[in-house]
C-alpha cells in the first residue's frame, strides 16, 4: 500500500506539471529540469536532522520521480532527444 500511495503522488505530480508546462522539448531540458528537482531535494537532505521537514523530503522525491517519468516519456521513449549531433 505504501508504494501505492507513493505512486500516485508521482503520477499526479506528473500530470500537473504536464498541464502546466507541457512535454519536455530536448534532453538538455528535461535534464536540467530534474537536477533543480535532485538539487531541491539535496538541500532539504543536508539540513540537520533536526530541521529536515518530511513533507518537503517527500515532495522533493515525488517530483524527482515524477519529472524522471516525464522524462522516460517525453524523450526517451522514441529515442528522439530532440537535439542535433
Amino acid at each position: 500500500m505504501k508504494y501505492q500511495k507513493a505512486i500516485n503522488a508521482v503520477i499526479n505530480e506528473l500530470n500537473v506539471a504536464t498541464q502546466l508546462h507541457g512535454p519536455f522539448h530536448s534532453a538538455h531540458e528535461g535534464y536540467a529540469v530534474i537536477k533543480e528537482e535532485l538539487d531541491e531535494l539535496w538541500d532539504e537532505i543536508k539540513l540537520k536532522r533536526s530541521e529536515r521537514n518530511p513533507v518537503n523530503l517527500r515532495e522533493e522525491a515525488v517530483q524527482v520521480a515524477a519529472m524522471a517519468i516525464r522524462f522516460l516519456v517525453d524523450i526517451a521513449e522514441d529515442g528522439d532527444d530532440g537535439c542535433e549531433g
